[in-house]
């Protein structure tokens, strides 16, 4: 290990060093030509030469200087000639004749959003004279009074501009509309032309991302990609995302395997709640800067993916880091972004009755202990009532609060990046900070990057990359989340209708530091004591480094050879504070103690070629191997009962209990893939991989899965009019997956674990299965893509099929096998769907431009097996724990299970002898994923201004709400009133089928209804949002003449601004605790929804000058 890191820091600093090439040379030269010697100077230094071929020096050079300036040696050559030369700004060097009268051209190149363009060619028209734009998008160039300068960028509109009086112009660039002749990055980091792909894939430009930002970037994807499904974790900064593409794939679906700069990364979930409690401790892809991120391409189907085998089952996700530009000067880069949460109360209970149990308000403090959480009272009338601690306060309404006790959560990020791009070399190096505050008011994350990538040709075959990326990044108290313990969120969301939170401070004696108590129940956890006590923190430091080497034999082929390392450390500390109420005599604990490393180690070698095998007939082909290790080990203590009060120290606990834990897989593979190209409209695609997986037993470790897809661009042979582009595509591809777990084909016995010393033996209750075998994801993709009126109007249409076999799944066994489960290839899954994309572009003048895009999914799950017998398998549930999640055959993919009302043969409701309805079966209820997603986006451009919008949307979802169960527990829910003066009388019939007459009070009937019938709880979880709305404005670069700045825009931000449509009346309909796919939809006790509020300013300075 530490062999490899010294070797990647050595070659990061090799790399880096190299990048700024001397201003001295050595030249050795015989009757040479002038171009000869100027080519010499450029591949020795960073100055870039403009000439006219013409107008150049014709006598024969000989030189001979060794470690001499470039100026000197320039002076020397053209001594005694009629030239002289000039050095402008970007170290630009013009060789002239000393009589022409040339005007010095500076300006800057821009796209529609006033975004400097870097590497854009300039030209003088008539002329030789050119040259490129730096990362800042500027250039300068010489050229006669009332030239042309003709302007061409790939991506964009070619544009010619007439030089006038002014030397200074600043030239905006359109951008053709899905160009076709794009490169887009497809698996392997292997970039193809647009044309030859099979198969659907979406790009996203990273300044999308930068502006209304999100703590973990993925979030910000959100309605932005057909097929696209995110949900966030309602934790608070850094929560995870559960992320699925084109559905849930299998029972066991995940997030898209991520890779950065071609190396995969580890995206493991750290740790999530469940229906007992916990905090979320993020995942992987929450580390990633959004400021260092150049595009995001997502892979969505097996074609697509198939090369990654079995960790991109589930997708891929490719991202690019910034780099430097070749010749383009050094550019240094500022941008600032504060932004502020707000808590937002989506909560709409009935404040017509206040605190009380049975219908009566309390009148001591112990009444008002006990009915802390509850909402049976009186009818508020602003009487001064006895509260928990004593005092009196007025019986009336409290309805903010939500809003009172959050606070607004200010979040600042600072990043600043320097690029520089040589001849040969370049180098871009990112620094960023963010502090973000929780909206709990003891709550915060700091997160710390540097990236560094850098690029060197030591020779005109021989290339090297490099880049690291450093993330330390600390969370102090982290909120609990579902279940009372710890749980600030539970007490708050569920006050009784007329109590101030407020009242709850400090939350703890002043005297003995013990949990005022505030309800009947001390596992619910006084929300201030909380906020003052709470002691936990996680930091993680993570390292993620590539390095390549490409060598180019010919222009035909070359050879790649990649290194990619992840490495992350985590310490986390979950404290149960002295005090706590639930604690052993109130002396607190450490829930857990954990020390965690990840570690994910690829190597890959490439082979790639592509050459014309006939006039008409192009092959590009690439074959390679892949070597995948990965590392897990973890240690975890917990102990209770703190000796000394407040030290929360391991050895400051009376009973410890250690826990380790390790794991290793390893996955060797070979892939191919190969595209045979007719006439760049026909384009075939055929690919393989070979995967060995330590994970399986030795007679089946191996599978080979193939892949095959078309593209026929048939608007190359029709030429319809208003027709610019038409392609066909279709692929078929095979995919295959492991155990996500590793020891799952033997029994081991193991030691992993003590109580105070004592070790304690163990073996898994897993039966063995010694002929398990890989798992299989088919599938089928068609679809068209269509480019009308000049490219204005694009239309994408794609339809799926995807079917999974041999589904590795955990069943059950009998106990007298003396096993609980096995691991079984019995699961089978299948997945169909349509997507859809249309961008356009409404509205195009000099001044004006409106451009919108649609997206949108349908998918269609089904679960055809599980074992071959079982008809479902429960997954998850919350903390009322009458109501689950769970895999049912013929369902889609995640159910929820809940009772139902009983009912008898004529649909009547069965009344108990309670006189509450009685409860039915346990039957699905609906799915927890959506079937219906996407987005809608508008972006307008006045002049220096520019408008965006994003509404996104969700349709076919259920939830399974505690917070709804919690309403009619406690009485919070409209529902609950009435009857509240009269008592109910359920309308039914008795299990005798007579009518029902039994009146129930409503403090007795809400809740045993709640308990009894948990559909109550399943909710419509569909929705529409206002997602994101920006209003920038870029200040005109001539006005920046004077400043040390190229460029300064403005942005103002918000996200989350407005629910457009909800069918939920308390919740926030995508309140979620965990990321797990076994715990989709269930919502309780989480973080409130928030509405963020925002500027960003980015600054770019003037290009460095000699």
């Amino acid at each position: 290990m530490r062999t490899l890191v010294k070797l990647l820091i050595f070659l990061a600093l090799q790399v880096t060093v190299n990048a700024y090439s001397q201003t001295k040379v050595t030249l050795k030269l015989k009757s040479a030509g002038f171009e000869q010697v100027i080519d010499a100077l450029q591949k020795q230094t960073t100055y870039h030469f403009i000439y006219s071929e013409s107008k150049i020096p014709a006598q024969k050079i000989t030189i001979k200087v060794r470690n001499k300036e470039v100026f000197s040696v320039l002076g020397q050559i053209l001594k005694g000639s009629s030239f002289t030369y000039k050095l402008l700004d970007n170290n630009l060097i013009v060789i002239t004749p000393v009589k022409e009268v040339n005007i010095l051209i500076r300006g800057r190149i821009t796209d529609e959003n006033k975004n400097p363009v870097a590497r854009t060619s300039v030209k003088v028209k008539g002329t030789h004279l050119s040259t490129k734009t730096t990362n800042n998008g500027e250039f300068s160039i010489t050229a006669p009074d009332n030239a042309v300068l003709v302007i061409s960028q790939v991506g964009y509109q070619p544009r010619e501009f007439q030089i006038k009086e002014n030397t200074y112009a600043e030239i905006a660039l359109r951008p053709l509309l899905n160009d076709l002749d794009e490169v887009v990055i497809t698996a392997l980091n292997i970039p193809k032309d647009e044309r030859k792909i099979g198969y659907s894939i979406s790009t996203i430009n990273g300044n999308t991302l930068t502006k209304a930002r999100e703590s973990n970037l993925v979030n910000a994807l959100e309605g932005q990609v057909a097929g696209l499904n995110i949900s966030g974790v309602s934790g608070g900064p850094g929560s995870s995302a559960r992320i699925l593409l084109r559905g849930a794939v299998s029972m066991t679906a995940g997030s898209p395997l991520f890779v950065v700069n071609g190396v995969p990364i580890d995206n493991t979930q750290r740790g999530s709640a469940n229906e007992y409690g916990g905090p979320d401790n993020g995942d992987g892809i929450s580390n990633i800067n959004p400021d260092d991120v150049e595009t995001i391409t997502v892979l969505k189907g097996s074609a697509a993916s198939a090369l990654y085998g079995a960790r991109a089952a589930n997708g891929v996700i490719l991202i690019t880091i910034k780099s430097g530009k070749k010749n383009s000067g050094t550019a240094i880069e500022y941008n600032t972004n504060l932004s502020f949460d707000q808590a937002v109360n989506n909560t709409g209970f009935q404040y017509v009755y206040g605190q009380g149990t049975q219908n009566h308000r309390p009148d001591n403090i112990s009444s008002a202990i006990a009915s802390g959480l509850l909402s049976w009272g009186e009818k508020l009338d602003g009487i001064p009532t006895i509260q928990f601690d004593g005092n009196k306060y007025p019986y009336s309404a409290v309805k903010n609060n939500i809003q009172t006790f959050y606070r607004t959560a200010p979040a600042f990020t600072n990043t600043i990046s320097i690029g520089h791009g040589g001849k040969n070399s370049t180098v871009h190096l990112s620094a960023s900070d963010l502090d973000q505050q929780s909206i709990i008011r003891n709550g915060s994350l700091q997160r710390k990057t540097v990236n560094l990538y850098s690029t060197y040709e030591l020779t005109k075959k021989l290339s090297l990359n490099f880049n690291g990326n450093y993330i330390h990044e600390y969370n102090k108290n982290r909120s609990y989340l579902s279940d009372g313990p710890l749980n600030a969120n539970y007490g708050i969301a569920a006050l009784a209708t007329n109590i101030n939170q407020a009242i709850l401070s400090p939350g703890y004696s002043q005297t003995t530091g013990a949990e005022t108590p505030w309800n009947s129940d001390e596992y619910k956890t006084n929300p201030y004591f909380i906020l003052n006590k709470q002691a936990d923190y996680s930091s993680r430091d993570r390292f993620i480094t590539s390095a390549s080497a490409k060598y180019q034999f010919d222009s035909w082929i070359y050879f790649q050879a990649r290194l990619g390392y992840d490495i992350s450390n985590d310490n986390v500390l979950n404290v149960i504070p002295t005090g706590t109420a639930f604690s052993v005599n109130g002396e607190g604990g450490i829930n857990a103690q954990t020390k965690s490393r990840i570690s994910e180690l690829n190597s890959d070698f490439l082979l790639a070629a592509n050459r014309n095998i006939a006039d008409d007939l192009n092959l590009d082909i690439s074959v390679g191997t892949n070597f995948r290790k990965r590392a897990v080990e973890s240690s975890v203590l917990k102990g209770s009962r703190f000796v000394i009060p407040y030290l929360y120290t391991a050895a400051n606990l009376q009973t410890i209990v250690n826990d380790y834990t390790s794991s290793k897989i390893i996955t060797e593979s070979a892939y191919y893939t190969a595209d045979l190209n007719y006439k760049k409209f026909l384009n075939l695609s055929a690919t393989g991989r070979y995967d060995v997986y330590s994970t399986l037993p030795q007679n089946n470790r191996g599978i080979f899965v193939p892949g095959v897809s078309a593209s026929f661009v048939f608007s190359d042979l029709l030429g319809l009019k208003g027709l610019n582009y038409g392609k066909l595509r279709a692929s078929f591809a095979k995919t295959s997956g492991e155990p996500i777990e590793p020891y799952t084909t033997q029994t081991y016995y193991f030691s992993n674990s003590d109580v105070n010393g004592v070790p304690l033996g163990n073996f898994s209750r897993d039966l063995p299965n010694y002929n398990l075998k890989p798992f299989t994801l088919n599938e089928f993709e068609t679809g068209v893509s269509l480019k009308f009126l000049n490219n204005r109007l694009a239309v994408d249409l794609t339809y799926f099929h995807r079917i999974t076999n041999n589904e590795i799944i955990n069943a059950k066994q009998s106990v007298t096998s003396g096993f609980t489960s096995a691991y079984v290839n019995l699961g089978k899954t299948r997945n169909t769907g349509t997507e859809i994309l249309l961008q356009g572009i409404v509205v195009d003048q000099k001044d004006f431009k409106w451009k919108t895009s649609f997206n949108m999914s349908h998918v269609n799950n089904e679960l055809l097996s599980i074992d071959g017998t079982s008809k479902y398998t429960l997954a998850g549930t919350y903390r009322p724990l009458n109501a689950y999640t769970a895999m049912v055959v013929g369902k889609p993919l995640t159910q929820i299970m809940a009772y139902d009302y009983l009912r008898d043969a004529n649909g009547n409701t069965v009344i108990g002898p309670d006189g509450v309805p009685a409860r039915g079966e346990l039957k699905p209820m609906g799915s927890t994923l959506p079937d219906f997603y996407g987005g809608f986006s508008n972006n307008f451009y006045y002049k220096n201004f520019n408008l965006s919008m994003l509404i996104d949307f969700k349709y076919g979802n259920k939830i399974l709400s505690a917070t709804e169960n919690y309403s009619y527990v406690f009485g919070l829910n409209q529902a609950t009133l009435e009857g509240r003066e009269t008592g109910i009388v359920a309308k039914g019939v008795l299990a005798d089928g007579s009518v029902n007459t039994k009146s129930v009070p409503a403090y007795n009937y809400y809740p045993q209804l709640a308990t009894n019938i948990s559909a109550l709880s399943v909710l419509n979880g569909s929705f529409i949002k206002v997602r994101q709305i920006t209003l920038g404005y870029t200040i005109p670069a001539h006005q920046l003449k004077r400043t040390p700045f190229s460029s300064i825009s403005i942005d103002l931000v918000a996200r989350n601004l407005f629910t457009l449509l909800k069918y939920t009346k308390n919740i926030d309909p995508e309140s979620e605790f965990s990321s797990s796919l076994n715990y989709a939809g269930i919502e309780g006790a989480s973080f409130p929804a928030t509405r963020t509020y925002g500027i960003n300013v980015n600054f770019k300075f003037q290009q460095g000058r000699k």
